[in-house]
């Protein structure tokens, strides 16, 4: 596999993966605030934030990287 495509699948992965974890952690915080109980809201917080960190992060970081490399790999051949 050349690293063209090896960038361009990474940037594709991270963008699925930014997408649908943003909808899976919003539907979850969404929903966890939907309880009258403080803890309840508190653990999805809670939740929230660690899926953030650990999915959603390494993907955002991931994604301008892979995009300034394909554009530069763009600009270099034309």
């Amino acid at each position: 596999m050349n690293t063209y495509l090896l960038v361009k699948t990474l940037h594709v992965i991270s963008a699925t993966i930014v997408f649908g974890t943003g909808i899976g952690i919003a539907t979850f915080m969404f929903l966890g605030h939907l309880s009258p109980d403080p803890a309840a809201r508190a653990f999805a917080t809670r939740i929230t934030v660690r899926a953030d960190f650990l999915f959603t992060l390494p993907a955002v970081i991931v994604q301008p990287l892979s995009g300034v490399v394909d554009l530069s790999r763009r600009l270099c051949v034309e």
